[in-house]
């Protein structure tokens, strides 16, 4: 990958290093966007238009993860595409999230304890100890939000094969930098508005293809009809047969944005992606005397100066479980890296 050339795609006036928060749009992102402003002010936008920009990004996204665009329903966040894999758990069963998980992947199982659900926490690293025959399936992102912390996949997957249970992936903060193996996972949710630098609001859910049937699609809409435009009105109920029947009806604007910022990463590819993101990260923890990570998501103790020296400097970055979370991504350079670090050099906690 060029650095140099990718980097002029994007345009910050400030030293980004939060994709972990909000991805930057790429330029041909915002001038879609723009040039959908316009001819939405003129009075030339119908809706059915929108119908083959979703289904590319649905192809494209899926391309990116490793998945069947078959397999995949398209919706709006992460905490709306979880309630339907909430409502599959069976009641008295017990779901397994990780300590300190983000709230919109265990919040819609905890809201189904008057059905006798029971949601259990662990430290991220024992979950695959933790699985047992109680566990009906373990809900946890694959990287974790306040620090960047990775969940030992190969692992989780073996003690879920043995007792059983399921995974609900949530691939938020790894989609866009981090290739995974998919294989038998059950669900997976990804908000696009982060490392898939699209407008907020676009979103993605996997069911695997031997569960579409046991999981209610019960945010049906119009968009989820076998055939939209002749679904809109009346019964019978007439839903795609594949994961379409999950889709939820798209925020156009949204979607106009995420399909260049989506064709830019699947051009870049996946590996290559992580081998950035993950080589800016390797290049900051070495300049600071850290320990190598594998993350492209790095979480510092950082002192009051420090912060303020940041803040300063107009770097942008953001505190999540008190401590400073510094994330790379594909527009930023070893020059972003060298510039930071002489700011944080004795402002280490």
């Amino acid at each position: 990958m060029n650095d140099a050339a990718v980097a002029q795609q994007f345009a910050p006036e400030t030293l980004y290093l939060n994709t972990a928060s909000a991805g930057l749009p790429p330029q041909a992102t915002v001038e879609a966007v723009r040039t959908h402003l316009d001819r939405w002010s003129a009075g030339r936008v119908q809706a059915p238009e929108f119908d083959e920009i979703v289904g590319r990004c649905r192809e494209l996204y899926a391309a990116l993860v490793g998945l069947d665009p078959a397999t995949v329903a398209v919706g709006s966040q992460v905490s709306a595409m979880v309630a339907p894999i909430a409502a599959w758990v069976p009641g008295g069963a017990e779901v397994l999230v990780p300590a300190g998980e983000f709230t919109s992947v265990s919040f819609p199982f905890l809201a189904q304890a008057p059905r006798g659900v029971r949601v259990r926490e662990v430290p991220l690293a024992d979950l695959p100890t933790a699985v047992g025959p109680a566990t009906a399936l373990v809900a946890v992102a694959a990287v974790q939000s306040a620090d960047g912390a990775m969940v030992d996949l190969p692992a989780l997957r073996a003690a879920c094969a043995a007792n059983s249970a399921e995974i609900l992936l949530d691939l938020t903060q790894s989609a866009g930098w981090l290739p995974l193996d998919l294989a038998g996972v059950a669900f997976t949710v990804c908000a696009g508005y982060k490392w898939l630098l699209a407008p907020r609001g676009t979103g993605y859910l996997s069911v695997r293809a031997d569960l579409m049937d046991a999981v209610m699609p019960g945010q049906a809409g119009w968009y989820a009809g076998e055939d939209r435009w002749s679904a809109i009105y009346g019964g019978p109920l007439r839903l795609a047969a594949d994961a379409r029947r999950f889709d939820v009806s798209p925020a156009w604007p949204a979607w106009v944005g995420a399909e260049p910022s989506l064709r830019l990463l699947t051009e870049i590819g996946r590996a290559t992606l992580h081998e950035h993101a993950v080589g800016l990260a390797r290049r900051f923890t070495a300049a600071l005397g850290l320990e190598p990570t594998n993350s492209a998501i790095v979480s510092l103790g950082v002192d009051e100066v420090g912060v303020r020296t940041l803040a300063s400097a107009g770097i942008v970055t953001a505190t999540r479980a008190g401590k400073v979370r510094f994330s790379f991504h594909v527009h930023n350079t070893a020059e972003d890296v060298d510039r930071v670090v002489p700011l944080l050099r004795g402002r280490l906690t």
